[in-house]
């Protein structure tokens, strides 16, 4: 492999933090050894990965071309700024930080218009009024375009924006948006809403594959180490470690604890010195350790777990489906 393996990441705010902190919970520390300002970076302990760090869009741009072969981006600047995603990209994981929805937002001023069928009256409406269709202001014009298409509204023109598209209407430039919204508090400070069913996508920071990047046998032993280790951490995230001796136990009381509190057994039955070791959900902790202390256990020791490797790895699987629905 002449090429490093390019890990793209965004370069500033809270998505950077958010990046960083996600690989060092799988143990995959980002380095920067050039100084804190530097723009490449690798990961300690793994050789041979490069890391980049990029604006959100172009990392979307770069996983477009394949000059990446993964990155960290929001779903909303990957489904807008490549119409084809399905066929350029693999979508590897919801990583649970830079939730937002892409929405129809309009006047709040507007009290008959709740839905996009109502927003279609009103589009016929106002053109027959005004002799023009309506002005709707966005970033995302493939995203609206597309999603205006399926409810069939045609009566508005985009303007595209570049600035504050949430002032555009009080602004006197739009009379309609399609912006970026976590809570709507921005939306009706502008004197804004968002209509019942205006949502077009709900985003979040996502881990993406770059289809056209160049996947030989040591890039895939590059991604496959990577995302074991984060799979391990997600699995361990989701569970408590439960141990215990327990006498008596047996395949109908490991069923009952899997059936209530949807532990896993990840040993299987108790040892033949009776000890058990469970894995369970942490909202079922408590009634797990009752459960057991019940049924005879005298200690049950409880602990957070840091990885749970297993022999199949959904994320790596996901990966080697995708690059194979590509060929």
């Amino acid at each position: 492999m002449s090429e490093p393996f390019v890990i793209a990441v965004p370069a500033k705010g809270r998505l950077q933090a958010n990046a960083e902190a996600f690989f060092a919970r799988a143990g995959l520390e980002l380095v920067k050894p050039r100084g804190p300002r530097d723009y490449r970076g690798t990961i300690a302990d793994l050789p041979g990965i490069e890391v980049a760090y990029l604006s959100a869009a172009e990392i979307v741009d770069l996983l477009a071309q394949g000059a990446v072969h993964l990155g960290i981006t929001g779903e909303d600047l990957v489904r807008e700024k490549i119409p084809d995603a399905e066929r350029r990209i693999v979508l590897v994981d919801g990583l649970g930080f830079g939730h937002a929805n892409v929405a129809v937002a309009v006047p709040q001023a507007w009290i008959d218009v709740h839905s996009m069928a109502d927003l279609d009256d009103v589009a016929i409406a106002f053109r027959l009024k005004h002799e023009r269709k309506m002005r709707l202001a966005t970033k995302y014009v493939n995203l609206t375009r597309n999603f205006f298409s399926r409810h069939g509204v045609t009566d508005y023109r985009i303007v595209e924006s570049s600035g504050a598209t949430e002032a555009a209407p009080s602004a006197g430039t739009a009379e309609l948006i399609v912006d970026i919204t976590t809570t709507g508090a921005t939306l009706a400070a502008n004197g804004l809403k968002v209509i019942e069913d205006g949502v077009i996508l709900r985003s979040q920071a996502n881990l993406v594959a770059a289809r056209a990047a160049s996947w030989g046998a040591a890039e895939r032993a590059f991604a496959r180490g990577v995302l074991d280790r984060i799979a391990a951490q997600a699995r361990a995230r989701a569970f408590r470690e439960v141990r215990t001796r327990l006498a008596g136990c047996d395949d109908a009381f490991i069923g009952e604890a899997k059936r209530r509190f949807g532990v896993e057994a990840p040993f299987g039955g108790p040892s033949s010195s009776g000890m058990l070791t469970l894995h369970c959900p942490p909202k079922h902790v408590h009634e797990l350790t009752t459960l057991l202390r019940d049924k005879g256990a005298d200690k049950v020791v409880v602990a957070d777990l840091d990885y749970v490797f297993a022999s199949a790895d959904p994320l790596y699987a996901k990966l080697e489906a995708g690059l194979g629905a590509a060929r």
